[in-house]
Formats: structure tokens, C-alpha cells, sequence
């Protein structure tokens, strides 16, 4: 795999795998950020990892470009994140009716009916391959293939924080209120964005998330 280093500004260094999203970049992106953070690379402020990149940021007083690439290139290369070694979560999900308005939808353009829907959703595990958009937005890829549905021809708005959703191969929980093109099949009462400075979202990047189902009465 072929690894790019770019500058950017005066402050950060962008370390790219790929153009294309896969499940190995992906997970190949979240090891290097694991071995960064565990290098204490000198002047390194912080590192936000992507789906098919990495942005290195650091202090320029401290250090620079050059530095900080050599200092990466020498943990190449890197074996992809493995699950098993990642934190696990369990989000609860109503796919009642009032809180999946696009269910129906992705049933028929799936050709299933909703309820084998809500099973395969339910059922499959998810990686969280990066944060972005908005606040505590974490992408979770593995949608199963039965039931990937492209975004909306035009976005909603006005969706509530909570609502659960899908556009091909991955799956998000929204935060806020906010517009999506995306195609909403539930709704979680967890709260992604806990409050915590010290630890303001749920999740990490490369942790995995299951769902398991309730009924309205639960929320």
C-alpha cells in the first residue's frame, strides 16, 4: 500500500493510504493512529484520523513537516486494527413507527419486507472509521449489502438528534438537529456526545457498535 505524505499550512501533516474508502485502508488509517498516539512524537498536538487518511497536527515551534513525517514513516508499515482489540458498544434502536420513516422505503427498494430489514441492521457489527460533518457524528461502516440504499435525490430537514441512519455502506446516529439526505430507520435514545470534556464523544475511532432493538415504550 502506497503511503502520501502532504504538508498542510504551516502546522500538520496529512498521511494518505488511499483515495478510494475500503475496509482495509480504513483500518490500516486507525492502527497508524493508535501507534502515533502511543509514540509521543515530539511537538505532536493531535491526530485525526479518516477513513482513507490521517491528519497529523503539530506545533511549529516545536517541530516541523520533515520531522514529524520521518517520525511516522518509521512505524510503516502497519498491520490493519483488529476488532478483537477494539472497545465494544451496544446502542439501543426503536424501528417503531413514528421513529423510522424511511423503513418502508428501503424495504421496497431493497425488495424485503421491513422486518427482514430491521434484522439485518440489527445484526451486523460496525466500526466507527471516523468523526466529521458535525459534532459526534461517528461514521460506522459495515451496513450489510442487502439493505445499502444510496443517499436521497434531495435532503430533509429538521431531523431529529437520536435518529438513526443508513447510506451505503455506512451508518450514523445523528447528533443535533439537522438536514440528511440519508435514509432514517430508527431511533437511540444514547447520547453520543457525553458532556465529558476530558472524553466528550462515546466512542473512538476503531471502536466496534452493535445494536439491539426496544420498542417505543423504552424510550
Amino acid at each position: 500500500m502506497t503511503v502520501n505524505f502532504k504538508p498542510v499550512a504551516d502546522h500538520a501533516v496529512l498521511v494518505e493510504f488511499a483515495t478510494e474508502i475500503s475496509d482495509e485502508v480504513n483500518r490500516t488509517v486507525i492502527a497508524l493512529d493508535h501507534a502515533i498516539t502511543k509514540a509521543q512524537i515530539k511537538g505532536l498536538q493531535e491526530v485525526v484520523p479518516a477513513l482513507v487518511n490521517l491528519l497529523a497536527v503539530f506545533d511549529p515551534l516545536e517541530t516541523d513537516h520533515t520531522e514529524v513525517e520521518t517520525a511516522i514513516r518509521a512505524l510503516l508499515p502497519i498491520a490493519p486494527a483488529r476488532d478483537d482489540d477494539a472497545a465494544h458498544h451496544t446502542l439501543d434502536i426503536c424501528y417503531d413507527e413514528g421513529f423510522a420513516p424511511d423503513l418502508d422505503a428501503v424495504a421496497r427498494a431493497c425488495d424485503m419486507s421491513t422486518e427482514a430489514v430491521v434484522n439485518a441492521h440489527v445484526s451486523a457489527q460496525y466500526r466507527v472509521g471516523m468523526y466529521g460533518f458535525a459534532p459526534g457524528y461517528a461514521y460506522l461502516a459495515g451496513v450489510p449489502a442487502e439493505i445499502q440504499v444510496p443517499r436521497k435525490a434531495a435532503p430533509v430537514r429538521d431531523i431529529p438528534a437520536g435518529s438513526v441512519m443508513i447510506a451505503g455502506p455506512q451508518c450514523l446516529a445523528t447528533t443535533l438537529v439537522m438536514p440528511t439526505g440519508w435514509s432514517i430507520i430508527g431511533h437511540t435514545p444514547a447520547k453520543i456526545m457525553t458532556g465529558d470534556p476530558n472524553r466528550p464523544f462515546l466512542f473512538d475511532v476503531g471502536d466496534t457498535v452493535s445494536f439491539r432493538r426496544i420498542r417505543k415504550d423504552a424510550l
